[in-house]
């Protein structure tokens, strides 16, 4: 697939009625070499008389189309600013998640930061913290809980308490023999738990930044 991006100067005029008509065409012929350069959007009634002459007079023309607007640079930076913002909110709420699922980490704790590449496997005898990524092809069997805070995309073997995982749709992941569906782990962060014989899969980041006042 290929594609360009063009900067269009464009025109827009309104035809309320099929009367209107000549003065439509008596504009654009007093004004060709201004417009035959731009697009012209027209609203309202376009008729094949109009039709005829744009094509006539090769104008690059569309009909009854809302284009978007335009943004000021202002408004681009504030919505880049409010972006900024938001995920710096969600950094903050997964800091705060992190610290309290980490706690409860105790069971032997081992922390690696290192990639799990593909042709690895980990067997991991309690807790493990795992603060990088897993690879296609990889496996990591865990006695005890688990947290990864990066994209797993090999096999994860897990009979702890809890995991947390952040989205990931490659992943091979099996929880007290059970295999866990990916499409359920859709949100950015997701907490999978065993409560009461049974599996529970919970958003960890469930507050959204609301913008309107």
């Amino acid at each position: 697939m290929k594609g360009k991006q063009y900067s269009v100067k464009v025109y827009e005029t309104t035809i309320e009625k099929i009367e209107d008509e000549d003065k439509f065409i008596s504009f654009f012929d007093a004004n060709y070499t201004l417009f035959k350069d731009r697009l012209i959007v027209i609203q309202g009634v376009v008729s094949e008389r109009i039709e005829n002459y744009l094509r006539a007079k090769s104008l690059k023309y569309v009909s009854n189309t809302e284009l978007p607007s335009s943004r000021t640079r202002q408004e681009i930076q504030q919505e880049i600013n409010e972006a900024k913002v938001a995920e710096e909110f969600k950094q903050a709420q997964l800091k705060e998640e992190m610290h309290k699922l980490s706690s409860r980490l105790h069971n032997n704790l081992k922390v690696l930061d290192t990639i799990v590449r593909s042709g690895q496997e980990l067997n991991i005898d309690g807790d493990l913290l795992l603060l990088n990524r897993v690879n296609s092809g990889a496996t990591i069997n865990v006695s005890g809980n688990l947290i990864v805070t990066q994209v797993v995309e090999g096999s994860i073997r897990c009979k702890g308490n809890f995991m947390m995982m952040s989205n990931s749709p490659k992943a091979n992941i099996i929880f007290h023999g059970v295999q866990v569906k990916n499409e359920l782990l859709d949100q950015k962060l997701n907490r999978i738990e065993l409560k009461d014989n049974e599996i529970l899969i919970t958003p960890v980041l469930k507050k959204e930044i609301n913008w309107e006042s």
